[in-house]
């Protein structure tokens, strides 16, 4: 007696789609670096869950998707400064889109960019100025940023953040 030929087909091992798909970092990977008169990266705020020292000129911070930090590079040369940015992120959620950003792995929501030592300076006086309120710049809108972005492109005046628009932001549940 044989078997049935259904019997002697190889089985086809079924996976999922989820298995097919490469899997991506669950935190957003950070690069900071400080070589004396050269390059300068480091955070102007963000609340990393890890941070790993490399060497004595590098490290390399963690964040949870969703959270926001603001980076900051500065980069000179025999001439002086050779570059001036800043880049206020948040961290991708697994499967959302992500821009790409040197330095910056798997990348991330780029929420606000300044080129230049007068649109970083400027920025930095935004942050200062919220910071002073007693507010945490990580916990701002994510719209407030972009504002701020299109209005330096712009070269129009920048938004004050209030406590009013921070409490509005709040009760909406802290989210866009």
């Amino acid at each position: 007696m044989t078997a049935p030929a259904s019997h002697l087909a190889p089985a086809v091992r079924q996976t999922s789609l989820q298995a097919r798909v490469p899997e991506r970092p669950t935190r957003m990977r950070v690069s900071l670096a400080f070589v004396e008169d050269r390059v300068n990266v480091w955070l102007r705020f963000g609340q990393p869950t890890a941070e790993i020292v490399l060497d004595r000129w590098r490290r390399v911070t963690m964040f949870v998707p969703g959270t926001v930090c603001c980076r900051v590079k500065w980069i000179g040369n025999v001439s002086g400064t050779a570059l001036w940015q800043l880049l206020v992120m948040q961290a991708p959620t697994p499967f959302e889109g992500a821009q790409r950003v040197a330095g910056v792995l798997p990348g991330a929501r780029v929420l606000l960019r300044s080129d230049g030592e007068a649109q970083v300076e400027a920025v930095l006086a935004v942050i200062d100025a919220i910071e002073a309120l007693g507010i945490d710049p990580c916990t701002v809108a994510a719209s407030y940023w972009r504002k701020v972005g299109h209005r330096l492109g712009a070269g129009l005046p920048l938004p004050v953040y209030t406590a009013e628009r921070h409490a509005a932001h709040l009760a909406r549940g802290g989210r866009e």
